[in-house]
């Protein structure tokens, strides 16, 4: 389970300049024994910290190590009532 930060998802939305915020992900493409992984994506885009349009048909690919290294925010949401539990995060670029 992530920990919760202490941004509010708006708080964490409005400081984002431009990103892809992901509602959704499909699809299973995961390898256990390098960490890649691949997956189908939708949402929202942000630009200047607002929701733009919708977002749909895109992939995500990266290693879970690279990713968890890259997360610069987290939001203060969790909810514990979901048997996949996880605040608001952002995951830099770089």
């Amino acid at each position: 389970m992530l920990a919760p930060g202490e941004l509010t998802p708006e708080a964490l939305l409005n400081s984002t300049e431009r990103a892809l915020y992901v509602t959704d992900m499909m699809g299973f493409g995961f390898n256990a024994v390098t960490g890649d992984f691949s997956r189908g994506a939708s949402g929202f885009w942000i630009d200047d910290g607002e929701l733009a349009f919708p977002v749909s048909e895109v992939t995500i690919s990266l290693n879970v190590d690279d990713l968890w290294q890259r997360i610069d925010a987290v939001g203060d949401d969790l909810d514990l009532r979901t048997s996949t539990a996880s605040p608001t995060l952002r995951v830099s670029r770089a």
